[in-house]
């Protein structure tokens, strides 16, 4: 039998470490994607970053929306 919390945990964790990459790749003038909100130092690391690390970079995406409004 499948344990049903174990799968919505990895689905969650999958779900929050996902690429915010929305193919709209502009920089602003202050160096961020005007698609995702991530700088380009952001971007280019994504791939090599630990889950930990991911997750604080979609809070700082967070942060920076919640500046901009």
């Amino acid at each position: 039998m499948e344990d049903t919390n174990q799968k919505d945990s990895d689905m969650e964790n999958n779900n929050s470490n996902r690429s915010p990459c929305v193919n709209i790749c502009v920089l602003d003038d202050e160096g961020f994607c005007v698609g995702c909100d991530r700088s380009v130092e952001e971007i280019t690391g994504w791939s090599s970053m630990t889950d930990e690390e991911k997750k604080e970079v979609l809070e700082n995406i967070e942060e920076r929306k919640l500046e901009e409004e």
